[in-house]
């Protein structure tokens, strides 16, 4: 059983969406602030975080921050449709999607258990056995561990992070556009993906170059999307 936080100042929300993922199984917890939220992840074995972006106190953009400095729990911000500013600063703190409110429960469900797959098999609590190492460079990525070293360095990525850099370092020299990067980690169609993929490539090239600015890795072609330069 997957233990999910909901975390939002309107506790009708919280209600509701308590009674969506309940209903599909889950176990969830309950806050009402950012402080709440931190003081549960160090209590509880959370597994996924669905968290209000402006709240009264600590808001979502400063917990998903402190969260990141300690733990990789996929997070998905609520956000309402004037937030968007606020839904690219969450990601590029290391947010891994956003809901748009009012939200479709049949969406919510969707979102969390494409996170919580990416999550457990991919990215964080690996239940999937591979023996195989994935190399370029300085980069070694060992997709049996779940772990990432850059030049002997151990380096510490988010699940969407991680499924990004594996897609492109398994196909070194190979361009792929953002909306292709996006069905292939989010499995998710793309529409509207371009802004989303560039705050997650950023985020990995801060962590994976020496210098992001002038990347050696993870190389932009102009109007055709990424890749990852054969090294």
């Amino acid at each position: 059983m997957y233990n999910i936080l909901i975390c939002d100042d309107d506790r009708d929300i919280v209600s509701a969406l308590d009674i969506y993922l309940t209903s599909e199984g889950y176990r969830t917890f309950k806050a009402f602030d950012g402080t709440e939220v931190l003081t549960l992840v160090e209590r509880e074995d959370i597994h996924l975080i669905l968290m209000d972006i402006m709240m009264p106190g600590l808001d979502g953009i400063r917990t998903t921050a402190k969260l990141r400095e300690k733990c990789n729990i996929p997070i998905i911000l609520l956000t309402a449709k004037s937030e968007d500013s606020d839904k690219v600063l969450g990601l590029n703190i290391g947010a891994d999607d956003y809901i748009t409110k009012p939200f479709n429960p049949i969406e919510v469900i969707a979102r969390v258990k494409s996170q919580l797959r990416r999550y457990t098999t991919l990215g964080g609590r690996g239940v999937q056995e591979e023996t195989s190492l994935l190399r370029n460079g300085g980069i070694t990525m060992d997709d049996a561990a779940k772990s990432v070293t850059v030049d002997g360095e151990s380096v510490s990525l988010t699940p969407i992070e991680y499924n990004i850099l594996k897609l492109l370092i398994s196909n070194p020299g190979r361009v792929f556009s953002t909306g292709q990067i996006y069905e292939q980690v989010w499995n998710d169609p793309s529409l509207g993906s371009e802004n989303t993929v560039a705050v997650h490539i950023r985020h990995l090239r801060e962590k994976i170059e020496i210098d992001p600015a002038n990347p050696r890795y993870l190389k932009v072609v102009w109007g055709l999307g990424y890749k990852m330069e054969k090294l």
